[in-house]
């Protein structure tokens, strides 16, 4: 199988949690997204994940990413990609590690394909 077809197996399968599901961009995250345009956004998302949750030790895991004010933090929750916890869980990536380049390769391609 290939990473696309995975990412869109993962995707079917959040969109039937309850909690997942719940996550939409509203209009103000799409002008966003066109105004800034999508290299920005995934330039961002390489930020965000490599600040965030690259990481091996991240003292806040859980609450890192915030539920709103960027078109990326709603995509990660809606993605399962917002922390370590839900990285394991859903992507099952080890919680203990620093992220690898493919591993955060793989992620921003997740949120992207959102």
């Amino acid at each position: 199988m290939n990473e696309d077809t995975k990412i869109k197996n993962l995707l079917f399968s959040l969109s039937k949690s309850k909690f997942r599901s719940k996550f939409h961009l509203k209009d103000k995250d799409l002008e966003y997204i066109n105004k800034c345009g999508i290299n920005k956004i995934e330039e961002h998302a390489y930020d965000f994940i490599t600040k965030r949750l690259a990481p091996s030790n991240i003292p806040n895991d859980t609450h890192q990413t915030p539920y709103k004010g960027h078109p990326v933090f709603i995509a990660q929750h809606a993605t399962a990609t917002c922390c370590r916890e839900c990285l394991y869980k859903w992507h099952k990536i080890e919680k203990d590690k620093e992220l690898s380049k493919e591993e955060i390769d793989y992620i921003v391609s997740v949120i992207m394909a959102f």
